[in-house]
């Protein structure tokens, strides 16, 4: 049986978390974007990294589930309530996906814990800056 890997993976000392966690908490409502790749200080910080490219990943999770849903919606639209409704359903669920694995992340950051968002979060390693 595979060994499964640790939910909580400490890379940072406690020092990057305390400089990192207002980067990181913001990270998830785009400001700590911005102020990542603004900040000298934070681009060397090891804790409000981790967050920066979780939230990165579930940045681009959401455009490309808003943009394919549009495409979809735009061929099964035509279909006269049943097209509209399973949109709806459709919109709802992974609206309701993905604002919980968003709040996962505010959580994890302001508890000061390194964990990867579900389904998503092992893409953010992909990102080098």
């Amino acid at each position: 049986m595979a060994k499964k890997k640790p939910i909580v993976e400490t890379k940072t000392g406690s020092k990057d978390i305390n400089e990192g966690i207002g980067c990181a908490i913001l990270s998830y409502l785009l400001i700590g974007i911005i102020w990542f790749f603004v900040d000298d200080k934070m681009r060397k910080n090891n804790y409000a990294k981790f967050h920066v490219k979780q939230a990165l990943i579930l940045l681009l999770a959401w455009v490309v589930v808003w943009v394919a849903l549009a495409i979809l919606g735009l061929i099964i639209g035509w279909i006269p309530v049943v097209g509209g409704v399973v949109m709806w359903i459709l919109r709802i669920v992974f609206g309701l996906i993905l604002f919980i694995i968003w709040l996962i992340g505010i959580l994890a950051a302001a508890t000061s814990k390194e964990k990867e968002l579900p389904v998503i979060g092992t893409y953010a390693d992909r990102f080098t800056f």
